[in-house]
Order: C-alpha cells, then sequence, then structure tokens
C-alpha cells in the first residue's frame, strides 16, 4: 500500500464518531509521560523554589503543549502512519478522528497552553513551550521528516526543551545548566530512534520516510550509533563535573554511560551477524531505561541537595 492509495481511500472512508479516548490518544501519552517527567526534574534541579500551584500550573502547560504537538503531528502525518505497522492504528488512520478535529484539537491546546503558562508562570517558559510545539509540529514534521535523514538529529531538540522549560518557570532564566539537561536528551536521540528504524527499516520504506538507514545504508547508521553514544556518556557525566550534581550522581551515571557506549558497539562491531537487528533492539530498550534512570537519578540528587 502506498501513501498515495491511502490519501485516496481516507476521502471515501466513513469517520466514525471519535470518543474521548482517541483525542487523548492523538497526545501520544508515552511520549508525553516521558515530557512530564523532564520538565519535573528540570524544576527539581533549578535553584530556589516555585509556588507550588505554579509549579503544577507549569508542569500541566507543558504536558499539554506536548500533547497538542503530537496531535500536530499526527494531523500532518496521517498519510504516512497509515502506511506503517507500527503507526497504522493511531486515531486518524484508524478512522477514529477527523483530520481537521486533530488539527483544530491540536491548535486549541496549543494556545491554551502557551497563554495559560505565561500569563500565571513567567512569559519565559511559555516562549520556549511555544518555539518547542513550533520546532516539532512545523520544522520537524513538516519539514525535516520527510526531507533529510538528519531530521531526527535537528528534529530531536523539540523532546530536549522540556527540562529546560522546567528550568525557566523556576528561575525565569537560561542557564547552562539547563542546557546541559537538553544536551543530555538531544545527544541521545538519534542513538534511540536510529535502532527502531533499523530493524524497522521496511514501514519507513513503505512510507517513503528518509530514515538515515533507508539513505545512508544501515552500516553508516550503526557506525552513527556507536559515534553518538560516546559524547552521550560524557554529557550525562557533565552535571557532576560542572557542580550542579553529586560524585554519587556521577558515578552513576558514568556507569550507564559504559553500558550504552558498549550496546552501541555491539550494534556497530555485530550488526552483519546471524541474529540481525539483536543488539538494535537491546539497545533501543536500554536507551529507553537510560534516560529515565538518568532523569531520576539527577531528581533524587537535587532533592537531597535541597533537603541537605
Amino acid at each position: 500500500m502506498t501513501v498515495e492509495t491511502v490519501n485516496n481511500e481516507h476521502q471515501t472512508s466513513g469517520i466514525t464518531s471519535a470518543m474521548p479516548a482517541d483525542f487523548y490518544r492523538l497526545l501520544k501519552p508515552r511520549v508525553m509521560y516521558l515530557v512530564i517527567f523532564t520538565a519535573i526534574i528540570g524544576m527539581l534541579m533549578a535553584p530556589g523554589s516555585i509556588n507550588p500551584f505554579l509549579g503544577f500550573v507549569a508542569i500541566l502547560c507543558i504536558s499539554i503543549g506536548a500533547g497538542a504537538s503530537g496531535a500536530l503531528n499526527m494531523w500532518y502525518d496521517a498519510d504516512i502512519d497509515a502506511v506503517m505497522d507500527r503507526t497504522a492504528k493511531r486515531p486518524i488512520p484508524d478512522g477514529k478522528v477527523e483530520a481537521s478535529q486533530a488539527f483544530s484539537f491540536g491548535i486549541v491546546l496549543s494556545l491554551f497552553s502557551v497563554a495559560v503558562l505565561g500569563l500565571l508562570v513567567n512569559w519565559l517558559s511559555a516562549f520556549l513551550l511555544a518555539f518547542t510545539i513550533f520546532f516539532y509540529a512545523v520544522i520537524y514534521t513538516m519539514w525535516l521528516k520527510r526531507s533529510t535523514p538528519q531530521n531526527i538529529v535537528i528534529g530531536g531538540a523539540a523532546g530536549a526543551f522540556p527540562p529546560m522549560i522546567g528550568w525557566a518557570a523556576v528561575t525565569g532564566t537560561v542557564t547552562i545548566e539547563s542546557i546541559v539537561l537538553f544536551a543530555i536528551i538531544f545527544l541521545w536521540t538519534p542513538p534511540h530512534f536510529w535502532a527502531l528504524a533499523l530493524w524497522r527499516l521496511q514501514d519507513y520504506d513503505n512510507a517513503g520516510v528518509p530514515m538515515m538507514p533507508n539513505v545512508k545504508g544501515e552500516k553508516s547508521t550503526r557506525n552513527q550509533i556507536f559515534a553518538y553514544s560516546i559524547p552521550l556518556a560524557i554529557s550525562s557525566i557533565l552535571p557532576t563535573m560542572m557542580g550542579f550534581a553529586s560524585l554519587y550522581y556521577g558515578i552513576f551515571a558514568a556507569i550507564l554511560g559504559i553500558c550504552f557506549v558498549f550496546l552501541g558497539y555491539k550494534v556497530w562491531k555485530d550488526g552483519n551477524s546471524e541474529n540481525k537487528y539483536a543488539h538494535e533492539k537491546k539497545l533501543f530498550g536500554f536507551s529507553i531505561f537510560y534516560l529515565f534512570a538518568i532523569f531520576a537519578a539527577l531528581g533524587v540528587d537535587a532533592i537531597i541537595a535541597k533537603v541537605l
């Protein structure tokens, strides 16, 4: 099935009445949970404090803004979502929600989240949230995703902003510390998604999305996965090296970083083994744990530092 065929089918197919659960799925809840988590860590690590109510408002707005990005992404990508096994059951290609409904939903949530964050918290965090939504929905989804194999490298910035927004919500500033938190997620994104893209190669071929393995080949992609794993591991220990996380965190992050580099090395070295994509699947699974563990450790470290 081609993208053109899917477009024709959508023009003639009926849409069933959308349920609240279908709109919730438009928000990409799994991605939204990660955004909420990293934004909370950014707030915990920021110097000073924030009124608990305003802190709740900030996290709510950040999560709604992330969900709005997901809805706009699904609106624009409905054609390619329909031809990929991983995304074919999303609400629009599955016939649960009309594309126009998803677009309106995403726009309303975007405006609401940015306005409330700016009016009740501060306008720097609101500007960063607005830029994040724009970057993901327009720069990544509408431009980079379908035009360059570097799509996930540049587009990954959208997923790296939440801890910086959380930091700005507390302090009203962007500092080098918040940029380091941004850098950890930014460097994590390419090896995480390229590991997935390698064993979902046919999906992206069907959709005509120029992911790195489809354009540059599997060998080049494995080389880059290993290459990115090294600065990622280094970035994860920068909070300790720069003095805003403890030595205990630094040791923990170093151990996780060594594990990530080792798995990246296995992907690079054993790419042509008989059990093809086994190492890519292991790296993909570990990368999810890695990001959660790094930010959880940063959060615990920040709480202990403030209590003591």
